[in-house]
């Protein structure tokens, strides 16, 4: 049977990333029947890789330019990633072990000469000839069988697994890239609002209207911007090359500056995703799969402990008799023969039971400890995504409007002669600090609700309506209109 392998790739955390199963992956490819066993009961019914020997597949390969979207970055990454091929191969190794277990003990063929030839009445006997099959205690192959497809299984859902980490690792660094952007952004737009007010002071100043001290002042603080936006820019590299890293590229692969990135919850929470987990998380499910496994292998010690049956056809080549007048003479005789194992020795047999027995009980007790890291993983996300949104709301609906506010009053004063210059750099200084918070609070967000989508096992929903997603909107900086000096 062909398996039809697609790659189509998974839900990004926190950005509501690749919604179908439509991918440019597909490729069919010639795979054994018993490939379908190896996949979980609630998998996709087929499986996905990428083939980097499918021409298809290459010409099909998704392609990152300057308007590359986050959902194409993903995709991107699930086609190139070693880490997700290398998850892929491991499965199909462990579904290749289904036809090994099933299948029966080699026949044995024997041959033998007789160095001294043993006369028979019908003549001598010069040599044997034999095959002999063995056959497991009834139930023993399917068990073993069984087994295996438990391990493959589980070794399938370590590469979903594996998906929704280079997919959660791809949506971070998006998130840091894009922060670094929307940072350097707002410094250079603040740079050059500084840089006017420089003009404006430096104007007054010649008409000895302001101070030489309010000159040095802005001065300086234009060189501390200067520097700020500097080492923003020298620390973009850095955060590229940890995206490449992701996408398996170059390093030094250009990425086109970020737009805003979305990434909030709707109606869901802490302890509801913490259930979804429960039913969907990769790793939990990896390791239900490996209880059945041993669960399965325990008969199977059972069993082994059982005789197994031998059944054999010997021909033995015979001469003709020295008496050629019997009836017989030189006739090869055939022997079928039966035989048993004697499992006599129980020590090992019981000690393999007792293997499996503790087995279960350890990869039980393994399930157990990492159902309750990932609940409290999801408690700990959670919280950094809703308290992350709740500084993204606070600095767009009170504090960047009412620092915007507070540098239209302070401008108008300064114009007045009613507020110091030092008033108006403090709440230029102020307005800068929350809109880059703001940015940084944005990616915190993105990022935790992509950690939130790998630790449950899937997509958590997103929502966009209104105020909800006023973070995809561009945030003045200054919002100063026709009052800037």
């Amino acid at each position: 049977m062909a398996i039809r392998l697609i790659a189509c790739a998974v839900g990004v955390a926190g950005v509501g990333f690749v919604g179908g199963c439509s991918s440019p992956f597909d490729s069919t490819r010639g795979l054994p029947p018993s490939f379908a066993r190896s996949l979980p009961d609630n998998a996709d019914s087929s499986p996905r890789s990428v083939y980097r020997d499918d021409s298809a597949s290459k010409h099909d390969a998704p392609v990152l330019d300057a308007t590359a979207s986050a959902d194409e970055f993903v995709r991107y990454a699930l086609f190139h990633s070693p880490k997700v091929e290398a998850a892929y191969q491991r499965w199909v190794a462990s579904a290749e072990r289904l036809p090994q277990a099933r299948a029966l003990p080699d026949p044995r063929v024997n041959f033998g000469f007789f160095l001294d030839e043993v006369e028979t009445r019908t003549g001598a006997q010069q040599a044997r000839v034999g095959v002999s099959q063995s056959f497991p205690w009834p139930g023993l192959l399917s068990d073993r069988e069984d087994a295996a497809a438990m391990a493959a299984r589980a070794a399938w859902r370590r590469f979903e697994a594996a998906r929704l980490e280079v997919t959660e690792r791809v949506v971070e660094t998006l998130h840091e890239v894009a922060y670094l952007d929307g940072a350097i952004r707002i410094t250079a737009e603040n740079l050059e609002l500084l840089s006017s007010f420089e003009e404006v002071v430096r104007a007054r100043y010649r008409v000895g209207a302001g101070s030489h001290p309010e000159l040095i002042r802005v001065q300086v603080e234009l060189g501390q911007l200067e520097d700020r936006l500097a080492q923003l820019r020298a620390m973009r590299p850095t955060y590229v090359a940890d995206l490449n890293a992701a996408l398996n590229r170059a390093t030094d692969a250009p990425v086109s500056p970020f737009a805003r990135l979305p990434g909030r919850v709707a109606s869901v929470d802490g302890p509801g995703l913490a259930e979804i987990a429960r039913r969907s998380n990769p790793v939990l499910l990896a390791l239900d799969e490996r209880i059945k496994e041993q669960r399965i292998r325990s008969k199977v010690a059972r069993k082994e402990g059982l005789p197994d049956f031998t059944v054999g056809l010997d021909y033995i080549v015979t001469d003709e008799a020295m008496n050629s007048s019997i009836a017989e003479s030189g006739d090869d005789p055939i022997l079928l023969s039966f035989g048993i194992t004697v499992p006599l020795w129980r020590d090992k047999y019981e000690a393999g039971v007792r293997e499996a027995m503790a087995r279960r009980l350890a990869v039980s007790f393994e399930r157990a400890d990492e159902a309750n890291r990932i609940t409290a993983s999801i408690q700990r996300a959670w919280f950094e995504h809703t308290d992350a949104d709740r500084r993204v709301r606070l600095f767009e609906t009170t504090l960047i409007p009412k620092a915007e506010e507070s540098l239209r009053a302070s401008l108008a004063g300064f114009r007045a002669g009613k507020t110091s210059f030092l008033d108006l750099l403090d709440t230029e200084r102020t307005l800068l600090e929350f809109a880059v918070s703001a940015e940084r609070a944005r990616a915190d967000r993105g990022q935790a609700l992509a950690r939130l989508s790998r630790l449950v096992g899937q997509p958590v929903p997103t929502q966009g309506d209104g105020a909800a997603d006023s973070s995809q909107d561009e945030t003045p900086v200054t919002g100063l209109g026709e009052d800037t000096p």
